[in-house]
C-alpha cells in the first residue's frame, strides 16, 4: 500500500528511477491521484502528471516501458512518443475517439447540459468499458479533479451516471450503461408529474374559475398526460431492446 502522507523530499530536477516508475504504476492501479503518488515518491505533482501523460496515460502506463523509453530518450535525444491508443478505447486512435466525443458533447450542450457535464458524459459514452475513474477523467479531459467532482455529482443527481466502487483500485468508477436513458427519462417524468400535481393544487387554491386557476389546471393536465405517455413509451421500448 502506498503511503500518501509521505512528504516530498527529492529534488524536482532529479530523474525518475525505475523504482519511482514502479510506484507510479502501483498508484495508478490503486486509483490514487497524481498528487498522492507524488507524495509517495517525493516528487511534485507536475512531474508525475508529465510522466504518466508522456507514456500512455493512466490506463496505458507501464513502468518498464516508460523507463526504457526515457532511458532511450536520454541516450539518443529522441522524444518519447505516447501511445495513441488505449485498452479502454478499444485500441482505437485517441484522436478519432476524442473527435467523436467532442461532437457528442456539443449535442448534449444543445439539450441544455452544462459544458463540463456534457464532456464527462460524452467521455463515458465513447469508452468501451462505459466506466472511468476520476483520475482517468482528469487525464482524458485535461481538467482539474475539482471540475470532475462537480460534473459527476451533477450527472449523478439527474441519474445519467451511477457510481460504483472498484475494490481493486480502492476508487470510485463512474458508469453509464444501456439503461441510462431509460432511468433519466423516468426521472424527468417523475419531476413533470410533481409539477403537474403542484399546478393542480395551486389551481384549486387560487380558484378553479379564475384565469390563473384555469391556466394552472390546463398546465397540470397537459404535463400529467405527457408524463404518462413518456413513461408508457419508455417502458415499452426498454422492453423491446431488452428482449433483442
Amino acid at each position: 500500500m502506498l503511503d500518501i502522507d509521505r512528504p516530498v523530499t527529492q529534488m524536482a530536477g532529479e530523474r525518475l528511477t525505475q523504482q519511482d516508475r514502479r510506484r507510479i504504476a502501483a498508484g495508478l492501479r490503486e486509483g490514487l491521484t497524481y498528487a498522492a503518488i507524488g507524495r509517495e515518491i517525493g516528487r511534485p505533482t507536475s512531474t508525475v502528471t508529465r510522466e504518466v501523460m508522456r507514456h500512455g496515460g493512466p490506463a496505458d502506463y507501464h513502468a518498464g516501458q516508460a523507463h526504457r523509453a526515457s532511458t532511450h530518450h536520454v541516450r539518443q535525444g529522441a522524444p518519447a512518443v505516447p501511445s495513441p491508443a488505449s485498452p479502454h478505447l478499444g485500441g482505437r486512435d485517441r484522436r478519432v475517439v476524442n473527435g467523436v466525443a467532442a461532437h457528442i458533447a456539443d449535442l448534449f450542450v444543445q439539450t441544455g447540459l452544462p459544458r463540463m457535464m456534457a464532456r464527462v458524459l460524452a467521455a463515458l459514452f465513447t469508452t468501451d468499458s462505459g466506466s472511468l475513474t476520476s483520475a482517468q477523467l482528469v487525464q482524458r479531459l485535461n481538467v482539474s479533479a475539482a471540475s470532475i467532482s462537480k460534473a459527476v455529482g451533477y450527472l449523478e443527481s439527474i441519474e445519467l451516471i451511477k457510481r460504483e466502487r472498484d475494490p481493486r483500485r480502492r476508487a470510485d468508477r463512474y458508469v453509464v450503461d444501456a439503461d441510462v436513458w431509460f432511468q433519466a427519462t423516468m426521472a424527468s417524468a417523475r419531476v413533470d408529474a410533481q409539477i403537474a400535481a403542484a399546478c393542480a393544487t395551486s389551481a384549486l387554491r387560487l380558484g378553479a374559475a379564475t384565469p390563473a386557476g384555469v391556466r394552472l389546471r390546463t398546465v397540470s393536465q397537459f404535463m400529467q398526460r405527457v408524463s404518462d405517455d413518456v413513461v408508457r413509451s419508455a417502458k415499452h421500448w426498454r422492453q423491446v431492446y431488452v428482449d433483442e
